[in-house]
């Protein structure tokens, strides 16, 4: 079991339990802390002063006071108006990744509500429920509103629906088939589970997590393109890149120069002194993706330890109020992140289908046959499958447009400049789908063009690389005659891993 305590998990806890099923549990020093921040807010209800959110109204009406008496059903109805929702649901894995998240940010203790709230959400996560979270409606800011009150609605049992044993449910059909009983919301209940940037991690965090997987996939498919195309390797040499050593570069080329080790068929045309940008640039585009995912794992595993709620509760503090209303929530930060990482994975996805594009016109590709089609086969090659690749590079240019600047005033002018992360986190999601797609075809025609090499030169040996992962590749494609379902089928397994 994980242990939550607000600032210690990991992004590999996180796939963990999003994927695999993981559980997870309130540690014993995280219970403590949240009943010191509940006992302040209990203290607040009953000495009736003024603290936003707790016994306010929210945004633009936070003048309004609201009775102790009526702040269960302020939380209630703050849950019922902001499940606003649409559109098609979230993917579960994302869903029980926000539920880890906010689990996680409350166990801080900086949040005054119950323990009981975290350990709700723990049990759903063991049992297998699922709400049904729509993926359009949030700016960003304040959080993820739309889509944590949804999450809400089941946790509370307001409404709302979830998948439990693969049955989509009413939300309390699904909570009782689970032997799971719903929550009242007690007075910051509302609040806490609502106001947060949890969507916005949850997605950039999976996608993030995809992506590395990704990028290393590519540089093998990028690896066996160079060898079918009987590249120069003297671009990759380490002295190189000593000259110009950004991280990512340095360890893409030395990642290019194991998985080519042994090869036979690269510095095989001695007339040849240096190749095109899409094979000798290699290391340097997709280091550049390296680094800037790098970047967005830094950002994301700090927001995946923060609190993001408003009011927050600074209990050591010596203040007689210890909630302090921020900007915490404001998903800016995630929304640059996920913008710069969607860019740095498109433009992994552009070099791949500018390698498969030498390989598939003939006059590029060191005489292999045009299309890759073999002599045996009276068919196109591989032609249309690098339309599909060069059709999803064009869409990932309309999703790197970056959402972080844009922005629309919501509530009355009270949140005057919102982050849109939420669409900045979804858009590198997407990114990362088509670009796996991508590396898929260039893989597909890559193990077709080391094949129709080997036949012409049977004596020729493969790199590393290309030695190990060339019968998978194969086997793939030889389930079916149909190009997409054999790019699907590849691209299955980059997701697993398999050729990272």
């Amino acid at each position: 079991m994980i242990e939550l305590d607000g600032a210690s998990l990991g992004l590999d806890d996180l796939v963990a339990v999003a994927r695999h099923g993981a559980t997870v549990g309130l540690g014993a020093a995280a219970r403590r802390e949240m009943a010191r921040s509940l006992a302040w807010v209990d203290a607040t209800l009953r000495e009736d002063r003024p603290v936003y959110g707790i016994n306010t109204g929210f945004g633009s009406l936070a003048r309004v006071r609201i009775a102790a008496e009526d702040t269960s059903r302020l939380s209630r109805n703050l849950i019922r108006s902001h499940a606003a929702g649409v559109g098609a649901d979230c993917p579960e894995d994302i869903v029980r990744a926000m539920m880890l998240l906010r689990a996680n940010a409350l166990a801080r203790g900086a949040s005054g509500c119950r323990p009981l709230l975290v350990e709700q959400l723990c049990a759903m996560l063991a049992c297998g429920v699922v709400p049904c979270v729509p993926r359009q409606g949030s700016c960003g800011s304040s959080g993820d509103l739309a889509p944590l009150s949804h999450l809400a609605l089941v946790v509370f049992g307001e409404g709302g629906e979830a998948c439990f044993a693969g049955r989509r449910l009413e939300g309390p059909a699904a909570m009782a088939a689970a032997g799971l009983g719903t929550l009242t919301p007690a007075a910051k209940d509302g609040l806490a589970m609502t106001n947060g940037a949890q969507l916005t991690t949850a997605i950039a965090a999976l996608a993030l997590h995809d992506a590395e997987v990704l990028v290393r996939s590519a540089e093998r498919a990028a690896a066996m393109s160079i060898e079918a195309l009987r590249g120069v390797s003297r671009a990759f040499h380490p002295g190189v890149h000593a000259l110009r050593p950004h991280p990512g570069a340095v360890e893409s080329a030395a990642r290019l120069r194991e998985l080519l080790a042994g090869s036979t068929l690269v510095d095989s045309m001695p007339e040849k002194v240096q190749d095109a940008y899409s094979l000798r640039c290699t290391p340097v585009v997709i280091g550049a993706a390296r680094d800037v995912l790098r970047y967005g794992r830094g950002v994301v595993q700090i927001e995946v330890n923060s609190v993001t709620d408003n009011p927050v509760m600074l209990m050591d503090e010596d203040v007689d109020n210890h909630a302090f209303s921020a900007g915490l929530f404001h998903g800016e930060p995630v929304g640059i992140a996920a913008d710069a990482m969607k860019v740095g994975v498109a433009e992994v996805a552009s070099l791949s289908e500018r390698r498969l594009y030498r390989l598939t016109t003939g006059s590029l590709s060191a005489r292999l046959p045009p299309a890759l089609a073999g002599a045996d086969r009276p068919d196109l090659g591989m032609l249309v499958p690098q339309t599909t690749a060069a059709a999803l590079v064009s869409e990932n240019k309309a999703l790197a447009w970056p959402m972080s600047v844009d922005s629309i005033p919501t509530c009355e002018d009270q949140e005057d400049h919102v982050a849109m992360s939420t669409t900045a986190a979804w858009r590198f999601w997407e990114v990362v789908q088509n670009s796996r797609r991508v590396v898929a075809v260039e893989l597909l025609c890559a193990a077709r063009a080391l094949r129709l090499r080997l036949q012409e030169s049977p004596q020729a040996r493969l790199g590393s690389g290309a030695e190990e992962v060339l019968p998978l590749v194969e086997e793939l494609v030889a389930q079916t005659d149909v190009a997409g379902e054999a790019i699907e089928a590849i691209a299955e397994r980059i997701e697993r891993g398999q050729f990272a």
